[in-house]
């Protein structure tokens, strides 16, 4: 009987570790930029930019919600800096230390890769 509590307890609380799986420190492949997610807060505050100093602070991810029916899929919306405006965002994670944002505007999508950090390194 105890075994089966457990494991109706195991999968009733399975989404919610899969749904942060996203949370902690990334910084960007190609860029010098660092954010943090915060799920429980559903959003991604950038915590460090070198070519953009001024971003810091700046909430680039929002209203992130994990999608209940695939695993390490979620949705939100993710701060367009060239409109000026907030757009759809699909964030994958296919890997723990690996994360993909990728927007779309009309035709035109764009895709920018995460690695996960334990911490920013000093200047």
């Amino acid at each position: 009987m105890f075994k089966y509590v457990l494991l109706l307890c195991a999968l009733m609380f399975a989404p919610l570790a899969v749904s942060g799986e996203i949370s902690g420190i990334w910084k960007a492949t190609e860029g010098p930029v660092w954010i943090e997610i915060k799920l429980a807060e559903g959003n991604g505050t950038v915590i460090r930019n070198d070519k953009y100093p001024e971003r810091v602070g700046s909430v680039i991810l929002k209203n992130l919600k994990a999608d209940k029916s695939k695993q390490h899929l979620w949705h939100g919306l993710i701060y367009v800096e060239k409109m000026g405006e907030f757009k759809n965002v699909e964030v994958t994670a296919p890997k723990q230390e690996r994360m993909i944002t990728k927007g779309k505007v009309g035709f035109l999508s764009k895709s920018v890769e995460w690695q996960r950090t334990d911490k920013i390194p000093v200047r």
